[in-house]
């Protein structure tokens, strides 16, 4: 008992004996990392169990390791000791150290955390650091980056997704997921099927052919890069014919001449583009049986726009055809020609014409040849009835209507071909204001016609088809042609000019002669189904053209001609409200209209056709109608001008 009780009391002698012996150790031992760096904290779920040594294998204890760490840290192969099997060796982010892209070693989170820097929403930031803003806002504003963003489809694609992490390569590498090799591989990992069609379509085909080098369109080809567009998007469907031009340059210049190039290019984002014919993915040759614009495919195409309309007439009309070459329709071919001849020869005579005028009237007016011309007192002779005058206004606002909702689609790369569809409120509206005033058009004409049918045929009145009052051309109006272009040479006093003018004969049939023209090519176009279910599909080729250049004659001949002629000469410039007062003076009459001054005397009945001067009312209204008209059609002239120089 007393040699256990010794014992007992021994053993708390020998543990402070081994205390004290062990003392000397523990002092010379390094101080904890905490010790100094108290306030790093690692909040990374990825790297809590690790020690500080396991990472910062360079930093030494006993020495001054500031720089040392920096140095380490910012080596791209800092993490290599865990991550050996991520290899940067290859890729452009080589020198690109691991905490750029992840963060901090000491907050790192997996990558599928919603926090991580690399997780799929936050890479647009990660990236941004040093890619170029344009490429990173295009993404974010593209399809993909709506799908991720907007949508919040974590499927949708973010910069790793096409790129790859860490074996990223330069876009032109062979060896780049989004090389023109290897992109469809890339797209058709989420566009699967779509890859399947276009594997097999011409691009697809051109592409495989080449192996991949260079040859055939690929998925970035078309759809670009970065700023994908959603393909029905209004912005990208009219974007598509000038990307499919790249390739297709002459089908894209004879796409943009038609009714589907002109509309979609103003906005109208209904109308055909390539892919609506020869679809998106799997376009082939027209030879192919299978292929969407094969002869015996394409009512099924049309069809899908044009519905039960479509004949076997309306499918021959040709969306590409050059109206310039013979070879591809000679009918369409001699009209353009015709068109274009006509055009030439009026323009050229009438130019002639007037600028010849315009030299003799302005050395007439300095000279004082027209003071008869100005006075406004006295009698007046009545020369339009009222119902004259309010056809001439109908005629008017229809023609200016027309004018204006159709020559933007014939000038549509014009500048000002946007601006004013867009005040008409786009191209829907445009196209329902121009047929509304076709019909007022055909109302008038109709009108017109019935009016000289009763007079001629119920009234038995004599000279509507013949004669001085007759607006059907005579020898006396070329006889006057060759007598007022002597006089503007200053050879021969100017013509005695009866009940009509030749001009004003040109004037009446161009408008005659113009309705029937363009308001028949009007109807064939409005009405395709119908027109080719007795006539064949280039007869649409013809009508677009004829419709478009007689228009273009019929504005450009009524507002610089018949302008001229009658408002813009110094004789009765600025306005001659004749036409809407429905008189003019009798000194004036007297001078103008000889020949039927003459014959009112002779008859005696120059007394009936007498009546008062028209009231400061009438002449405002005149005025301001009449300026306004004007104004609208020079504009329009302007516009005519600046789209042929300069478009």
């Amino acid at each position: 008992m007393t040699y256990l009780y010794s014992a007992r009391r021994l053993i708390p002698l020998a543990a402070l004996i081994l205390l004290a012996c062990a003392a000397p150790a523990g002092a010379a031992e390094a101080p904890a990392c905490t010790d100094c760096h108290s306030d790093v904290a690692v909040h990374s779920p990825v790297h809590s169990k690790l020690a500080c040594a396991d990472c910062h294998t360079a930093v030494k204890a006993d020495e001054d390791h500031a720089e040392a760490a920096k140095k380490e840290i910012a080596s791209p192969g800092f993490c290599s000791t865990c991550h050996a099997d991520v290899d940067l060796s290859h890729s452009v982010h080589k020198e690109v150290s691991c905490a750029r892209c992840h963060g901090k070693a000491h907050d790192v989170v997996p990558v599928k955390d919603p926090r991580s820097p690399v997780a799929a929403r936050n890479q647009i930031q990660t990236c941004a650091q040093c890619h170029p803003a344009a490429s990173i806002n295009a993404y974010r504003n593209s399809v993909h980056g709506r799908a991720l963003f907007d949508a919040g489809l974590v499927s949708a694609p973010s910069c790793t997704t096409c790129h790859g992490s860490h074996d990223i390569v330069k876009a032109s590498d062979p060896a780049s997921r989004v090389s023109h090799a290897k992109a469809p591989a890339t797209c058709g990992t989420c566009h699967t099927f779509i890859l399947d069609d276009w594997q097999q379509s011409s691009h697809g085909k051109a592409w495989n052919h080449g192996q991949g080098n260079g040859k055939g369109p690929t998925c970035v080809t078309c759809h670009g890069s970065h700023g994908i567009l959603h393909p029905q998007s209004a912005e990208a469907r009219q974007q598509l014919p000038e990307t499919c031009s790249q390739c297709h340059k002459g089908k894209y210049e004879t796409y943009r001449d038609t009714f589907h190039g002109k509309s979609s290019e103003l906005g109208f984002v209904a109308a055909a583009d390539c892919s609506d014919c020869h679809t998106p993915h799997k376009n082939l040759p027209a030879a192919d049986p299978q292929s969407s614009v094969n002869p015996a495919n394409l009512r099924a195409t049309c069809g899908r726009c044009h519905g039960d309309r479509v004949t076997a007439s309306f499918v021959s009309f040709k969306p590409h055809l050059d109206p310039r070459s013979p070879n591809d329709s000679k009918p369409v071919h001699y009209v353009w020609l015709f068109m274009t001849l006509l055009l030439v020869g009026v323009f050229g005579f009438f130019g002639l014409h007037d600028a010849l005028w315009l030299q003799r009237s302005v050395r007439g007016s300095l000279r004082g040849e027209f003071a008869n011309l100005r006075k406004t007192e006295g009698p007046y002779v009545k020369r339009f009835s009222r119902n004259d005058s309010r056809m001439h206004v109908l005629v008017i606002v229809t023609f200016l209507l027309l004018a204006a909702t159709g020559l933007p689609l014939h000038f549509h790369h014009a500048a000002w071909a946007q601006m004013l569809i867009d005040l008409f409120g786009g191209v829907t509206i445009a196209r329902f204001l121009h047929r509304l005033a076709a019909i007022g058009t055909f109302g008038y004409m109709a009108w017109h016609i019935a009016e000289v049918f009763y007079r001629a045929v119920v009234r038995k009145e004599k000279g509507l088809f013949w004669g001085w009052k007759s607006m059907v051309p005579r020898w006396k109006d070329v006889q006057d042609i060759w007598q007022n272009f002597l006089y503007f040479l200053y050879r021969r006093p100017k013509p005695e000019i009866d009940r009509w003018s030749y001009w004003e004969k040109f004037d009446y049939l161009a408008v005659f002669w113009g309705v029937v023209i363009i308001g028949f090519s009007g109807l064939m176009l409005w009405l395709p189904g119908l027109f080719t279910r007795f006539l064949p599909g280039w007869v649409l080729n013809a009508a677009a053209i004829i419709h478009g250049d007689e228009a273009l004659l019929a504005v450009g001949f009524i507002v610089i001609f018949h302008f001229f002629h009658t408002h813009l000469r110094p004789e009765s410039f600025p306005l001659d409200p004749v036409i809407f007062v429905g008189s003019m003076p009798l000194e004036r009459f007297k001078e103008e209209r000889p020949l039927e001054y003459q014959r009112l005397v002779e008859a005696g009945k120059l007394d009936e056709r007498l009546v008062d001067p028209p009231t400061p009312e009438q002449l405002r209204n005149a005025r301001v109608f009449g300026f306004i008209a004007v104004a609208i059609g020079i504009l329009l002239v302007i516009g005519i001008l600046i789209g042929v120089i300069l478009y």
